[in-house]
């Protein structure tokens, strides 16, 4: 059984994050998304949010679950059984920084590997980050967001 970590902070999850969780838990058997606690940044949702969201907006995949974690991803996965560390990239700047961290974590644990996933073209542009400055200014991010997080964002900007 192939058991596989995609860790994120997913503040908000976007369309982006979900087009890899749909194409990852296709070849693992299960897939754990991993919240990460990260005490140096300032988050727009609680971690209670961002877990609720991502489980309504992964409700359909029997194989996903979602999870938090503090520390470091390898040990994490470690802790969790999964072999295989999920990542996405969306353009070729992600890719250097991203292969720094496999190659750290593959140092840290020769066990995990680390599968990249190019997001699909329509999600290349998106981050959390934009989608939260879009809904800051009002603006529709239908397209960007499932609509549990669409509905929070406009809760958070009212």
């Amino acid at each position: 059984m192939v058991k596989a970590v995609y860790p994120g902070s997913f503040d908000p999850v976007t369309y982006g994050h979900l087009d890899i969780i749909e194409r990852a838990s296709k070849v693992v058997d299960e897939l754990i998304v991993a919240v990460l606690v990260n005490s140096g940044k300032n988050p727009l949702f609680s971690m209670e949010e961002r877990v609720e969201m991502l489980k309504e907006a992964t409700r359909e995949f029997s194989n996903v679950r979602i999870e938090t974690f503090q520390g470091l991803t390898v040990d994490f996965a470690r802790e969790m059984g999964a072999k295989v560390m999920v990542r996405g990239l969306r353009a070729v700047s992600d890719f250097e920084s991203e292969m720094q961290i496999a190659q750290t974590n593959h140092s840290l644990n020769p066990d995990i590997d680390t599968m990249f996933f190019t997001t699909s073209l329509e999600y290349a542009f998106l981050s959390s980050t934009i989608v939260r400055e879009v809904a800051s200014y009002g603006s529709d991010v239908s397209q960007f967001v499932p609509p549990v997080v669409e509905e929070r964002l406009k809760l958070k900007y009212q």
